[in-house]
């Protein structure tokens, strides 16, 4: 089979948006040879596809995507953000009821770190809450060990260069110092690997505690630990709008096209 193809969108990110398989995963399923577009095997992942393209996973035809679902997490330290690990920790999954759909995160929370994680069935509505372009800020609660300093705290206000790696303007306030310790809240609108906790070290402070109270217009609230929440689908559209992600136009867009037949979804 001719594995290239000009136009559409690479199969491994169609899996992903109709909720299938995560991109990784879907480029293994390719490479197990368990997908067929328009009655041929996929041999690669570099393979793109038109919405008239028949996609078949192990002889049945993929489902258009269900309507977008999000989840608000309270992920608690050392649960690991993942659906298997291969030193057998915990993962967030461990947390969640029998009962739910298939969640992919958006973004992620380190082994260390505790608080609000955002959970979805829609491969969309992740890529979207997690694109830089979007502006989200993700909002915490950190506590160091230390005595922060302003002159120091305006580095990360004005953007901080960490092992060659540049760290985007942080809003950073410090709300109360306790004993060798203090408690700030900062603000990123990218959260790349472990910000937070390097930045805090390139300054000579310790984070011993770091906790996500927000993610863009989604808040932690009163959630505990290892509890999860749907949040209503006209709060979540309406809370989208507030930050310029319209579901509503995407899914007129979506209607407009032509769409993939009746769900099956055998991918174990």
């Amino acid at each position: 089979m001719n594995n290239q193809s000009p136009k559409g969108n690479r199969i491994a990110k169609v899996l992903s948006r109709a909720g299938i398989a995560s991109r990784r995963e879907a480029e293994k399923i390719i490479l197990e040879g368990r997908v067929k577009v328009n009655g041929e095997i996929l041999t690669s992942p570099a393979f793109n596809v038109l919405d008239s393209d028949v996609i078949l996973i192990d002889g049945d035809p993929i489902a258009k995507p269900d309507e977008e679902r999000l989840w608000c997490f309270y992920k608690p330290v050392g649960a690991v953000t993942t659906a298997k690990d291969d030193k057998n920790r915990k993962t967030i999954y461990d947390y969640f009821p029998t009962n739910l759909p298939r969640l992919m995160p958006v973004g992620r929370l380190d082994l260390n770190s505790e608080g609000l994680l955002l959970l979805t069935n829609s491969g969309e509505l992740k890529r979207k809450l997690e694109l830089p372009s979007s502006e989200l800020i993700r909002l915490y609660r950190v506590r160091v060990k230390g005595h922060p300093k302003e002159a120091s705290l305006d580095l990360l206000r004005s953007g901080i260069s960490v092992e060659k790696e540049f760290f985007r303007p942080m809003k950073v306030s410090v709300d109360r110092q306790q004993g060798a310790n203090a408690w700030l809240t900062i603000g990123l609108k990218e959260g790349k690997n472990r910000e937070i906790r390097r930045a805090m070290s390139e300054l000579g402070l310790q984070v011993n505690r770091l906790i996500r109270i927000e993610y863009g217009p989604f808040k932690l609230g009163s959630l505990k630990r290892g509890e999860i929440s749907e949040i209503n689908s006209k709060s979540v559209r309406r809370s989208l709008k507030t930050v310029n992600i319209d579901l509503e136009k995407a899914n007129n867009n979506k209607r407009n096209q032509n769409k993939y037949s009746k769900v099956s979804r055998k991918l174990n």
